[in-house]
């Protein structure tokens, strides 16, 4: 797909035109010997009920040894899944101790990632919009969660930081203010900025401390580490996840008639959850 110019690698949704979105798919008929009748397949697909492929396109037949349900696959076995494990494994470079600040804590990725920071021995910082979701981040293993509306984001920092490696999925005020409570040599995994996603964004004031102290910052697509990762994470990944040591939370929305509500629920931070749409029980 060639780079959109404003939007970036994929171009903006057309009015008019079915939405995409990666999903899992049952073959109801196939001409190849890769996908067979009854296969269920993950990818990249219109929201429809019924799709025609010419040929492989990205598509990949899961086998599901470990019977989780299928609307896993399009949460922390699939595209958030990889997101959080993939650029964690490239860029966190953890050390036992350390500590972490997951913004968004309580979404597919952000939960993903406060489990895979645990797992490495490290302290956990984690925010979210309501105290439910805090909640939630302390089920996890946060070893701090708070509700940034009704906390100051800089105060907890403050308190429990410095942070040595920040995951960002919102942007704005809260990277400010987590540039301003990181540690020297403090790693920055640039994965979101919801908080600009619909207003453009605005200019963070104390960029400069990435000079000051030495502060690395990455950002990703996570389809460009897929070649590095992919292979790894399916072997592991579902695993963890049947075994129960990485816990797993949906927000489901019924048919394809829901998908704007579930995008919108997203958007605003309604959503309790990975926001899934169950288009057909298979």
């Amino acid at each position: 797909m060639t780079p959109h110019k404003r939007y970036g690698p994929k171009p903006p949704f057309i009015v008019g035109e079915p939405l995409t979105g990666h999903g899992v798919g049952v073959v109801l008929k196939s001409k190849s010997s890769e996908f067979k009748e009854g296969a269920h397949v993950y990818g990249f697909f219109k929201h429809q009920n019924y799709i025609v492929y010419p040929n492989r396109a990205g598509l990949i037949v899961l086998d599901n040894k470990q019977k989780l349900p299928w609307s896993y696959y399009v949460g922390a076995a699939g595209m958030p899944g990889k997101t959080a494990y993939m650029a964690w494994k490239e860029y966190s470079s953890s050390k036992k101790g350390e500590t972490v600040f997951v913004s968004g804590g309580a979404g597919a990725v952000g939960s993903f990632v406060i489990q895979l920071a645990k797992i490495d021995g490290c302290k956990v910082i984690a925010s979210a919009g309501s105290d439910e979701k805090v909640e939630f981040m302390k089920s996890i293993g946060a070893d701090v969660a708070f509700n940034y509306k009704t906390s100051n984001t800089l105060d907890v920092l403050n308190e429990h930081g410095p942070i040595d490696i920040y995951w960002d999925n919102v942007g704005g005020p809260t990277l400010e203010a987590a540039l301003e409570a990181a540690n020297t040599n403090a790693r920055f995994i640039e994965c979101g900025m919801i908080s600009g996603y619909n207003t453009g964004g605005a200019p963070i004031k104390n960029i400069i401390h990435v000079v000051s102290k030495s502060i690395s910052m990455f950002g990703f697509i996570v389809g460009r580490l897929e070649h590095k990762y992919g292979e790894q994470f399916y072997k592991e990944v579902p695993e963890l996840i049947a075994a129960g040591k990485l816990k797993v939370r949906e927000d489901v929305f019924e048919g394809l008639a829901s998908v704007g509500d579930a995008i919108l629920a997203v958007q605003k931070g309604t959503n309790k959850a990975k926001a899934v749409v169950r288009v057909a029980d298979r």
